[in-house]
């Protein structure tokens, strides 16, 4: 019989944390995978699957040995001077340590001598016998269960009545089968059998009793009535739900939720999705409302339409399956009833007052400790809206009637929206769903009859929430998006409170991204350090100048932004090492780097102007970008002088014109001069005067180079 088997490790236990079941399945399915592999237990082609249901943690494995193969090892002993004496006997040191790793003196014939370093050393070679599995797998099953990313740890009773165990739930069976066998391991005050539990209330048989490792899975759907793997019971769940939602009306739609579909596969271990209704006078209430109280609070999927409104109708995801399910779906529709009423009497409530009364409570709402209350932010984010405005306007040439009446405009609607933009955090429903505020500002902002473009502007101005979020849909809720972030950032900067490691509780990174999304996808003519600027007198004396940290990390999430979108490091570090201000303009100058890196000059040109940079580097107070023409002694530097005078006009135009792409590729006729210059011209010669003139050559050179990005960031 061979001794390479299939392995089957179950935990049995209490109902686990629904939001943490698929990491802690994963982690210790993976844990046990590679411990055992570690120590030699498993095939190359070993696969594994993994079991996570509300009860139970298990892993799969194929191909799993009985014995771990043989291994020849080599153990140094000790330097041989040490070792034996004069006469080449062993020495009691020797003889000490032969002892301790069970060999006698009979094995000191068989010791190998080698160098080791400056001196020569004893090593003995041996074969040890492979470990068994019940100790590989005893090994590795401590290991996955102390390293599971377990949210809190609960102290339980053993049933001796004398013994405390920690762990996520207390444990009630383990389960190891090597093939039809059992592995006796340990775990929690558990010894290994083959019995474990199904369905509470379900399971053809208890317990259920596993012939073998590969019965596994189907004995407990079959007996047990669980899903007992993650994936397959969520695929279960999404097929139910789309044909409830075809079965309950044409062109009907759950809602599409991932981290909802993960939790109710969390907590269910047979699912079955049934059809709900309540009272369709409900959708009165702004969906947003119905639908998070019900993801919320009862884990349901809304129906939608196919206009993506929502109906009457929702669905459950039922852990049982009885043969008349109308107990079931009346139970949740009573449920869900003063939920949604709820929900109403807070809107009904919350409209009795206008934003601007609520805006007078802001006052008494801290912000921040050292930053003040939300009337302070609101009045910060008003200055900086406004500063965002004039940028805006300055950047319209020609200025025109109608351009000056638009952002006169845009300025009053600004204004209106930043004063009113928090008072939906002293309603009722924002302070049940904090998830709402901004929408429900914009719906309240619809009920005073207030401009459409700024309750816009109140429901967008937290957009992007999240990457891959739509942006504001008008241009007051792009201004007020981007004083609202800006305001975050440069008193959060202000006053020392940074992002560390993985740490950031503010969403700092996440502003920041914010923010570069609206200008670049937004084409929006801002100069982000001359933002910057305008944000800082917003908060008067109360922050230290945080621009040069700020501007640091922008660049930073900039880069890793660019990265994601399939740039190569050389490409962004080329651009952003400028750092320029109008981050509109990256991706343009992205592409021009990009097309230049494909002329066959781009090499030797990145190369030269890397060379270029060094030198002037090393120049103390700098270098004037000015050349003499009486001064170019050697024909090489005439030339190169003489290519710039041509090259440069045409590179200038295309980049005042907004073709980058045309702007670098014009460099690419300095190649031959600019080889020629360092092939016969000495930049540092003995007369001082045109050692400077051919300095300032070089700058002349470098400065018209690196208008679109430093190109030497390109060169190898």
């Amino acid at each position: 019989m061979s001794d390479v088997k299939n392995l089957l490790v179950e935990l049995f236990v209490e109902e686990l944390p629904p939001k943490a079941l698929k990491k802690l399945g994963e982690a210790f399915a993976g844990t046990l995978q590679a411990g055992l592999r570690q120590r030699s237990l498993l095939d190359e082609a070993s696969a594994l699957t993994v079991y996570a249901s509300p009860r139970r943690l298990g892993a799969h494995l194929t191909a799993v040995r009985a014995v771990a193969p043989d291994r020849a090892v080599s153990v140094k002993l000790m330097p041989a001077s040490v070792a034996l004496d004069a006469a080449g006997q062993p020495s009691p040191a020797l003889l000490k340590k032969l002892a301790a790793l069970g060999a006698g003196p009979e094995a000191v014939a068989g010791l190998r001598r080698a160098p080791d370093g400056k001196a020569e050393a004893l090593f003995l070679d041996r074969v040890e016998p492979g470990l068994a599995l019940a100790a590989g797998l005893q090994a590795a099953l401590d290991e996955a269960l102390a390293g599971l990313p377990i949210p809190k740890v609960m102290t339980y009773q053993l049933a001796d009545g004398w013994h405390d165990v920690k762990f996520v739930r207390p444990a009630h069976g383990l389960v190891a089968l090597h093939g039809e066998a059992v592995v006796p391991v340990q775990a929690l005050g558990l010894t290994a059998g083959r019995s474990t539990h199904g369905h509470r209330f379900e399971a053809a048989v208890d317990p259920v009793v596993v012939r073998e490792a590969d019965s596994y899975a189907a004995q407990i759907e079959a007996e047990g009535a669980v899903i007992p793997g993650f994936a397959a019971r969520r695929a279960e769940i999404v097929r139910q739900l789309a044909a409830a939602a075809q079965a309950a009306g044409p062109a009907l739609k759950p809602i599409e939720d991932e981290a909802l579909l993960d939790e109710v596969t969390a907590l269910v271990e047979r699912p079955n999705v049934l059809t709900g209704r309540f009272d369709p006078t409900f959708l009165d209430v702004p969906q947003e409302c119905l639908i998070l109280t019900m993801k919320a609070n009862q884990k349901y999927f809304p129906l939608l339409d196919a206009a993506g409104k929502l109906t009457h109708q929702f669905l459950i995801v039922s852990n049982i399956r009885p043969a008349d399910p109308s107990a079931v779906i009346g139970g949740n529709e009573r449920v869900v009833r003063p939920r949604l009423a709820d929900a109403k009497f807070f809107y009904d409530q919350d409209r009795k007052k206008t934003l601007a009364e609520r805006a007078a409570g802001l006052g008494k709402v801290v912000y921040h400790g050292k930053l003040g209350s939300q009337a302070e932010r609101s009045e910060r984010v008003r200055r900086i809206a406004h500063a965002v405005v004039e940028q805006l306007g300055a950047a319209v040439q020609p200025w025109t009637v109608d351009a000056k009446d638009h952002f006169d405009l845009l300025a009053v609607k600004a204004d209106q929206a930043a004063r009113l933009a928090k008072a939906d955090l002293l309603t009722d429903m924002v302070g049940e769903f904090p998830e709402l505020q901004g929408v429900m500002g914009g719906y309240y902002a619809r009920h005073e009859g207030l401009r459409d473009g700024v309750a816009l502007a109140l429901e967008d101005h937290y957009k992007p929430r999240f990457a891959g979020d739509a942006l504001p849909r008008n241009t007051t809720g792009t201004v007020l998006a981007l004083a609202d972030k800006l305001e975050t950032l440069v008193g959060l900067f202000g006053i020392g409170e940074l992002p560390t490691g993985d740490k950031d509780p503010y969403a700092l990174r996440r502003h920041a991204l914010g923010v570069i999304r609206l200008i670049t996808e937004k084409q929006l003519a801002l100069d982000l350090d001359a933002l910057l600027a305008a944000a800082l007198p917003a908060f008067g004396g109360l922050i230290a100048d945080p621009r040069e940290a700020l501007r640091s990390f922008f660049d930073d999430r900039f880069a890793g932004s660019l990265r994601e979108q399939g740039y190569s490091a050389q490409e962004v570090e080329a651009v952003l090492a400028l750092r320029p201000g109008r981050l509109a303009e990256v991706p343009r100058r992205l592409a021009a780097v990009r097309a230049f890196a494909a002329l066959p000059e781009a090499a030797a040109l990145a190369a030269a102007n890397k060379r270029v940079g060094n030198i002037l580097k090393k120049v103390e107070g700098g270098v004037e970008a000015r050349i003499d023409p009486a001064l170019l002694k050697e024909p090489a530097e005439a030339a190169l002088a003489q290519a710039l005078a041509q090259v440069q006009p045409a590179a200038d135009a295309a980049f005042a014109a907004g073709d980058l792409t045309a702007s670098l590729q014009a460099l690419a006729a300095l190649r031959a001069p600019v080889d020629a210059f360092f092939d016969g011209v000495m930049v540092n010669a003995e007369d001082p005067a045109l050692r400077a003139n051919r300095l300032g050559l070089l700058a002349t050179l470098h400065a018209a180079m690196n208008r679109v990005a430093d190109l030497a960031r390109l060169a190898a």
